[in-house]
């Protein structure tokens, strides 16, 4: 047993719709006499893909001791069940403090495959040759509305000047990238800080938040994350911070598609 992330259902919001079982690569959620369950606890690894596709809010992720994610056995379970086998690393990197690197997931790459089984690591392309073709009128520059460094949620001191009172954008590192209009429609007047729900260390990020809520008296926090499943985690860190910090805020979300549109 060991302390961990691990999904959390609440029976009395779940309503049985069943949209979270297609939502868990790993195959850990199913319907059974109505609600949904977790089928194994070695087989949630607890990065909260699931999160974004209940429409009642019934799951969550905690803190608990419970049996390690289990990878082989997890492929086992998928295979059982007609589905592809994941391949993902089963552990995250170490924290680094303030001013460090990124603690990015650093997996062997030998131990994924093109998308490792998750929706939101699917290859896809995009034909953008017609909306080109119709791009004919010359358009000024972009002005960048970016008005802080750093920017990495990892490297920004909670106690920065440039947060104290501000309206805080929370994003998705693929949002800037996605969304063609990010700086005028979503950074303009904003303060911003980036993170990958993903990749990053999430309890450390929830910790750092919940510091930064704490001490600054933010006007407003908006969110802006990607369509795919496992970004919607982002919301949860943001959320969870804030239930931390015992801090009213008011907090708006923005869900960008993956060819650029909102959602």
């Amino acid at each position: 047993m060991v302390k961990r992330s691990i999904i959390k259902i609440d029976e009395d919001l779940c309503n049985g719709c069943g949209l979270c079982v297609p939502g868990c690569a790993e195959g850990a959620l199913q319907i059974v006499d109505g609600k949904a369950r977790l089928v194994r606890e070695q087989y949630c690894d607890g990065l909260g893909a699931c999160l974004g596709q209940c429409p009642t809010g019934a799951l969550t992720i905690e803190e608990r001791e419970s049996d390690a994610f289990d990878l082989a056995s997890t492929n086992d379970w998928l295979t059982s069940i007609g589905r592809d086998p994941v391949a993902h690393p089963t552990s995250r990197a170490p924290v680094t403090p303030v001013g460090g690197d990124s603690p990015r997931d650093q997996g062997n790459a030998a131990n994924h495959t093109e998308h490792g089984g998750c929706p939101g690591s699917r290859m896809m392309t995009f034909d953008k040759s017609k909306a080109a073709a119709e791009e004919t009128t010359p358009k000024a520059a972009v002005k960048s509305e970016l008005n802080q460094w750093p920017i990495q949620l990892m490297l920004v001191p909670p106690t920065a000047p440039y947060l104290k009172e501000a309206d805080l954008l929370v994003a998705a590192d693929c949002v800037p990238f996605a969304y063609p209009d990010f700086h005028r429609k979503m950074l303009k007047n904003r303060v911003l800080v980036i993170a990958c729900p993903k990749l990053d260390d999430t309890d450390h990020y929830v910790e750092k938040l919940a510091q930064m809520i704490r001490i600054n008296d933010f006007r407003s926090i908006t969110i802006a994350h990607m369509e795919v499943p496992c970004c919607f985690g982002l919301g949860r860190i943001v959320n969870e911070a804030i239930k931390r910090a015992g801090v009213k805020v008011p907090v708006m979300s923005i869900n960008v598609g993956v060819q650029g549109d909102l959602k």
